[in-house]
Order: structure tokens, then C-alpha cells, then sequence
């Protein structure tokens, strides 16, 4: 197994204050050290006037899902039903889709891709890798959460649907109705282990043949939620749409992230002293509906100051993987600290995805995903160099995309 030392660059970790002039050590697919000794027998990759950063993750991409055209080349939502927390984005995932090779273009290393927003619980959330051709392969958790959706897009389906539900009130309900279902369903489930305790005390001939309830794939997976499993990752622009989110989750206590988080900065203080993550993006192109009203770039900064843990996200293909960089430039424009950006791309979203102990961040033992930029990463005139995934040169800018 080879060992690379990356030597001479400057390092920011996502886990430390930027290193200068320091040594990158990578063996197989794993970090070795950072700024530390140079082993003898490494092959040296000279950085010398180059950035080494972590391998970007993006929270909330549909990459794979659908893409760029559209039309029948899509499966980001299943709008047979408004709750449908049995599906899972791992089924319908395109390993050969572009956007991957956008993302690796883009240093997007790894990607949370949800289910859409057109129903009140949709499906599981996968966290993959940005690099490879069978999907199972390329997963590093699964379910990585859970979709729900408020505001106007599980509205606007339901009515082309002729279904539930057509207001925010409805998309609530049918939410409470699905959880309450569920647990029902559990009672059911812990009254059928007291009867086979109770049978068991019996005498042999006295015991009776119980049948276990049936099984119900939709109240199983939003068990995995109740029972703290898995974070609800709640669509909500508004801010009266994030309140019902809060609401929902307190109600029932499962642990909630908030995705868009378009006026998140108007009642930052409710989500900070809840601790309450955000994914706050995409964040900019046209407003295509009136919730996003208040969108602005001076979120991410808002947030962040106000003691918020922030991820940005693309929602790509709204905003295209490959410019997730540019996202977080404009948000510094817009008042981000430059000394936090780094975190809003790397390990916040990696927490978000429960897979920070794998990557995020530039450790030793983690996986050796990171990316070479050919100047300072908020440079807007800079490049990525070169995207490494597991260990793996994916992409190089002066040679082949390789991979494709």
C-alpha cells in the first residue's frame, strides 16, 4: 500500500487553526498524519504554492436522482402518496449520472441526496461518495436521515395529485397521523412480545400459535426516526413553516434539521437556543415562488454569528454541484466570516449526515478525502487542481477527468 505525502501546501483542516508549509501523509484510502513527519519511503507530491483543503460536502444534492433536463429523467419524488417515508433515494440513484463528475470537477466529495419536497414525508436520505459506478459501493450511510417538506411545494402537488394535502394545516396532520400510526404500530408489536412472554410461562400443551402483526414498512422507517436514529430533515423556507417544523419535532421528539432555511436569520434566536442545525442554500438564482422572498446570501453569516451550526447546500441541480464554492464566496460577500467558511462545506454537513467520524475533516484515521486548490479557495479566480476521493485521484485539471 502506497504512501503519498502532499508536502509544502498550505492546509486548512476544518478541525484546527490553517496550517503553512505543512505535509499532507495519505496512506491507502486513510489520513496519516497532517503537519507532522515526513516518512522516508513516501512519494512525494510537491504543493508548493497550493491549498489543501477537505473534500466539500454537500448536504442536499439531487444528484443521481434527476437530471439536468428533467423531464423523464427523474425520480427525486414519489407523488403516488403525500407520506412515503418507505422509499429510499439508494433505489433510484444513478451512479453514472454527470453531475458526479461535476461534483469531483467542483470538489464535492460527498453528497447527501435526499427526496424531493413534494410530500409531507417523503423518503430516506443516502450519503455517498462522489466517485464510483455501483451505488452500494459508494454509500457510506444509509438512511442518513429523513425528508419532510412544509410550505407551498406538497400544497401545490396535492391539488395536481386531487389529494392531501392542500394547506399548510393539512401537510401538519397528515405528519402527526403518520407518527401517531406509528406508534400504535409499536404497541402493537410490544403487546404481541407480552403475549409470547406469557405463553412461554405455560405448560408445553397449554401454549397456543400467536401471529405476529403484520408488517408495515412505513411505520418501521418512522420508528428509526422516533427512536432518535435518524435526524427529520425538514424542507421550510418560511419562517412560520420552520415554527410548525419546531412544533412538529417537540411534539414528538425526534431530532430535527431544517433544509433551505430561507428566513432561518429572522427567528435565528428560537433555532440556536434549540440547537437546531441549518442547511441554508441554494442561494442564489431566480426566486421561483414567493417564500423565498426573503432569500438572501447574508443567511449563512446571520446564522453563523447567532451560534448556529450551518451547512450550505446547492439542492443541485438548482444550483449546479460543481459551484458550491461559489456559494460560499458569496456568502463572505454577503458578511460570512472568511475564518468559518471552511466549515459551512466540510464537517458541519458531515455532522448533518452523521459521517463525521469518516470524513469532514483533516485527521488521521480518517478517509483520505480532500481537494487541491491552485490558489486561496475564496479566490474566486482559482481552480480546483486536482479531487481525491478514498485515496483516489478522481480529477485532475491538467489531464484527463478521470473516471469518466
Amino acid at each position: 500500500m502506497s504512501i503519498r505525502a502532499f508536502t509544502h501546501a498550505t492546509v486548512w483542516t476544518a478541525a484546527g487553526p490553517p496550517l503553512d508549509d505543512a505535509t499532507l501523509v495519505v496512506e491507502g484510502g486513510h489520513i496519516v498524519s497532517v503537519g507532522g513527519d515526513l516518512p522516508a519511503d513516501a512519494e512525494i507530491v510537491d504543493c508548493v504554492g497550493r491549498w489543501i483543503v477537505p473534500g466539500f460536502v454537500d448536504a442536499h444534492a439531487h444528484v443521481g436522482l434527476v437530471g439536468e433536463m428533467g423531464g423523464d429523467d427523474d425520480d427525486t419524488n414519489e407523488t403516488s402518496q403525500a407520506i412515503t417515508p418507505y422509499v429510499r433515494t439508494l433505489d433510484s440513484i444513478h451512479p453514472e449520472d454527470i453531475g458526479f463528475a461535476d461534483a469531483r470537477r467542483g470538489g464535492v466529495t460527498t453528497m447527501g441526496i435526499p427526496h424531493g419536497s413534494a410530500n409531507a414525508i417523503g423518503g430516506q436520505i443516502t450519503a455517498l461518495k462522489a466517485y464510483g459506478t455501483v451505488v452500494d459501493d459508494m454509500v457510506i450511510r444509509e438512511p442518513a436521515g429523513m425528508k419532510m417538506a412544509l410550505g407551498e411545494n406538497p400544497k401545490r402537488v396535492g391539488g395536481m395529485r386531487s389529494r392531501a394535502p392542500l394547506t399548510r394545516m393539512g401537510s401538519a396532520y397528515l405528519a402527526r397521523k403518520a407518527f401517531i400510526d406509528a406508534m400504535e404500530y409499536r404497541k402493537d408489536w410490544e403487546h404481541h412480545a407480552a403475549r409470547l412472554e406469557a405463553d412461554a410461562r405455560k405448560a408445553e400443551a397449554e401454549r397456543q400459535p400467536i401471529r405476529e402483526p403484520k408488517r408495515d414498512l412505513q411505520h418501521e422507517a418512522l420508528l428509526r426516526v422516533l427512536d432518535g436514529e435518524i435526524p427529520v430533515r425538514n424542507h421550510a423556507h418560511r419562517a412560520d413553516d420552520i415554527r410548525t417544523a419546531i412544533r412538529l419535532s417537540e411534539e414528538f421528539g425526534y431530532r430535527l434539521v431544517i433544509d433551505h432555511a430561507t428566513e432561518a436569520h429572522r427567528m435565528a434566536d428560537e433555532i440556536v437556543r434549540r440547537g437546531i442545525p441549518v442547511c441554508v442554500g441554494p442561494i442564489f438564482g431566480y426566486r421561483r415562488k414567493r417564500e423565498q422572498n426573503h432569500r438572501t446570501p447574508a443567511t449563512v453569516g446571520l446564522m453563523v454569528e447567532a451560534g448556529a451550526m450551518v451547512s450550505i447546500i446547492t439542492d443541485s441541480p438548482v444550483n449546479p454541484i460543481q459551484y458550491l464554492r461559489e456559494m460560499v464566496i458569496l456568502a463572505i460577500r454577503e458578511g460570512l466570516a472568511e475564518d468559518r467558511a471552511i466549515e459551512t462545506v466540510t464537517i458541519n454537513p458531515a455532522r448533518v449526515l452523521g459521517v463525521e467520524d469518516r470524513i469532514g475533516s483533516l485527521e488521521p484515521g480518517k478517509d483520505a478525502d480532500f481537494v487541491i486548490f491552485d490558489r486561496d479557495p475564496w479566490d474566486g479566480r482559482g481552480k480546483v487542481a486536482e479531487t481525491w476521493i478514498d485515496g483516489v485521484r478522481v480529477f485532475a485539471a491538467d489531464g484527463p477527468y478521470l473516471g469518466e
